[in-house]
């Protein structure tokens, strides 16, 4: 299964006609360029579950944070690989910690 497919399914799989009047996931772009993704986790088994930060840079045009923050997974993301930070998200979602 693609990621994104993927992603579909962990979003309908939280959807019960209250979460996602709240809740839910974002998408968007950042002006350097590049992607931030952030999910609410508030309603989910992923509130408080450990989540280790990523913050890697190699330049300019090659870098990557991800977080936990704020009841949210947070990722920000150069503008080449949006799959990624989802690919973080979903590594996550299945950990055992």
């Amino acid at each position: 299964m693609d990621i994104l497919s993927w992603v579909e399914d962990w979003y309908k799989e939280h959807c019960n006609g209250v979460w996602e009047h709240d809740y839910g996931i974002t998408i968007g772009t950042l002006d350097n360029p590049g992607w931030y993704v952030r999910i609410n986790l508030n309603g989910t088994s992923l509130l408080n579950k450990n989540f280790e930060n990523i913050d890697l840079m190699v330049d300019d045009k090659n870098w990557i944070k991800c977080m936990k923050e704020n009841e949210e997974f947070k990722g920000f993301r150069d503008s080449h690989k949006l799959i990624t930070i989802l690919g973080y998200f979903k590594e996550f979602v299945l950990s055992e910690c």
